[in-house]
């Protein structure tokens, strides 16, 4: 400090990251988490648990050689939002380090007032964020029994949080596969393998380049 004051330049040690500390001191670098916060779209309603996006999310890291990387699916049956952030804590292990909340459609199945839903989408990034986690938001569409006034609503919180907190976006989870009967189970709600392999592939290059961020520091 006194160095600091007298006009000296004071040597920093250069940053570096843990990978590389990893290798210098001979241990294992640390493993890498992203967490799927869902609901039965994440967990993969009425399919193997290897069909669900999150497991093919955990394909497409490995088969691009992330040997850090753990997807873990923490997918709930019929989670709204507000369950969802009740169970944030416990999902938000340390290291956890990428959230992806796709969270939002038993809400506006339910009709819960878009105002909730965007109150707790807030309070989980918010949480996520106070604990250096990065967040990928999914976005939801309600359905057309509900009103267009509703579904507007509802619409915009997904780009709106997303432009509040600056977190990336997926606009839409379900895009090219709701109302689609060849990629829908019997129900006409939950997705057929096939559609759960499209949610993986939209979601797949946003993620990336945060693995890439975080396994970089």
């Amino acid at each position: 400090m006194r160095d600091a004051a007298c006009g000296r330049q004071v040597a920093t040690e250069p940053a570096i990251s843990e990978a590389d500390r990893a290798a210098l001191t001979g241990t294992e670098a640390p493993r890498v988490q992203i967490a799927v916060l869902g609901d039965s779209l994440a967990a993969g309603f009425g399919l193997l648990q290897s069909e669900a996006f999150p497991s093919l999310l955990q394909q497409r890291f490995d088969e691009d050689g992330y040997a850090r990387i753990d997807v873990v699916n923490a997918g709930i049956s019929g989670d709204t939002t507000a369950a969802g952030l009740r169970r944030l804590e416990w999902v938000l292990e340390p290291t956890v380090r990428i959230l992806v909340v796709a969270l939002g459609a038993n809400d506006a199945m339910r009709g819960q007032s878009p105002r909730e839903t965007r109150e707790n989408l807030s309070r989980i990034i918010e949480t996520a964020r106070t604990k250096g986690v990065q967040v990928l938001l999914a976005g939801m569409e309600a359905p057309p029994n509900l009103g267009d006034q509703f579904r507007a609503e509802f619409r915009a919180i997904f780009p709106d949080l997303s432009a509040k907190y600056q977190v990336r976006l997926l606009p839409f989870l379900l895009q090219g596969i709701a109302g689609e009967a060849r990629l829908n189970q019997e129900d006409g709600i939950h997705p057929t393998a096939e559609g759960q392999r499209m949610i993986a592939e939209m979601l797949y290059p946003l993620l990336q380049p945060m693995a890439d961020d975080v396994l970089s520091r």
